[in-house]
């Protein structure tokens, strides 16, 4: 199989599963993002989560804020599903532009 078909048919299935993945995905927060919460002392242990973005539901202040560009791979409130959509394949497409480019800077560092 040819590089070229090999890359072709990865980017297929790569976005195949990131699109199939948005319709199983569930709102709430995952592992990481759940013990970030309880580090931050926005959540107890085994308390309710905090309303998204919130700080009068915490209570205090959350002193630390980053807006992603398409934060929980949404393209705003309007979106909806297509919009995780977009922002899936958005997200696969420049993760494999990264990767094209460190690779190519690193071979040419070498030669």
């Amino acid at each position: 199989m040819e590089n070229k078909q090999f890359l072709a048919i990865g980017l297929v299935v790569a976005i195949l599963i990131g699109v199939t993945a948005v319709f199983f995905a569930a709102g709430d927060p995952d592992g990481l993002e759940s013990t970030a919460i309880v580090v931050q002392g926005e959540k107890d242990l085994f308390g309710p989560t905090p309303e998204d973005g919130d700080p009068e539901a915490v209570g205090h202040d959350v002193g630390f804020e980053y807006e992603a560009p398409m934060p929980d791979y949404a393209m705003g409130d309007d979106a909806g599903k297509m919009g995780e959509v977009i922002a899936v394949v958005v997200g696969i497409i420049l993760a494999l532009l990264i990767v094209f480019g460190v690779g190519k800077a690193v071979t040419a560092s070498k030669h």
